[in-house]
């Protein structure tokens, strides 16, 4: 038997003015985002926005519903509509952020389950690492090259 260690690269930038100008610009539109969320439950507010490689932006946020599992992220939410929009352009890259009506988020939120697992699809059919950005309501910024930092061991089509 033998121990190892999984490492998960990532970057902080203090706030959004350290970022790109492109990368800023999605982490705004992903804040932007949150204000169309419906969370009437959890009252924690998420949006995401998708950059796709032609420059448009794909703009989504979570949604509930009392039957709690017919709701969706708004990282899903984003990336299936980017896909329905544009289904020949690649993905660049991903900005989620979180506000709650219970208290200020000064941490980056990071994406479920899940939907790492919808963005590893939508890197594979890119072909090239997915740029994830993460952020609270406030704070630093956490930056991602490619979805295996944030879901090591992916389960992958390739498999089946």
């Amino acid at each position: 038997m033998r121990k190892e260690q999984f490492i998960c690269p990532y970057e902080v930038y203090d706030n959004h003015d350290e970022l790109e100008p492109q990368d800023a610009d999605l982490l705004r539109k992903a804040h932007e985002a949150t204000a169309r969320s419906y969370a009437p439950y959890s009252k924690f507010h998420v949006g995401a926005a998708v950059r796709m490689a032609n420059g448009e932006i794909v703009m989504g946020c979570n949604i509930e519903n009392a039957a709690y599992p017919s709701g969706l992220c708004a990282e899903r939410v984003a990336l299936f509509a980017a896909q329905a929009k544009f289904p020949d352009v690649p993905v660049e890259a991903v900005a989620i952020v979180a506000h709650s009506k219970t208290k200020t988020l000064a941490e980056p939120a990071a994406p479920c389950g899940a939907c790492r697992q919808v963005m590893l699809e939508a890197e594979q059919r890119s072909k090239r690492p997915l740029r994830v950005f993460c952020q609270g309501e406030t704070g630093p910024v956490m930056a991602f090259d490619g979805i295996e930092s944030l879901l090591p061991f992916v389960f992958q089509a390739r498999l089946l």
